[in-house]
């Protein structure tokens, strides 16, 4: 398993992790296999998207935010439920094909790191298995 340490930057943030990913992978050795992201954090998640375009990133963010705002009654007492029910939308782990070495990632995808509480310090870890 690799940690990798990711910092945010604003309340809501995506973070390409793609490169980071990628390098594990390559210095991992594995021909084909799996590489499992997943976040072990109970306000940030882990999704593949579009990374060509700024843009997407940007309406995701501006839809999430419209469709969980941040205030809104909730019971929760340290006053992040918001962040809590994004994650859960989001989900914590993504798992990508491994295939001559290289990630089966589609020509546009990216994989991105989502903190809904930030910003902060994060990690988030990999799991590579290899069917070689």
């Amino acid at each position: 398993m690799k940690s990798l340490d990711i910092r945010t930057s604003s309340r809501t943030d995506f973070v390409n992790i793609t490169a980071q990913v990628r390098q594990c992978v390559s210095e991992s050795g594995v021909n084909s296999g799996l590489v499992v992201v997943y976040v072990p954090h109970t306000t940030a998640g882990v999704t593949i998207n579009e990374a060509a375009d700024p843009d997407v990133v940007f309406d995701m963010t501006n839809y999430f935010d419209k469709l969980v705002p941040w205030n809104n009654n909730y019971r929760h007492g340290e006053g992040n439920s918001a962040a809590h029910i994004k994650t859960t939308m989001v989900g914590s782990s993504v798992s990508i094909p491994i295939e001559n070495g290289k990630m089966a990632l589609g020509v546009w995808q990216g994989i991105f790191f989502c903190d809904f509480d930030g910003p902060r310090n994060r990690q988030c870890y990999l799991t590579i298995t290899f069917n070689d």
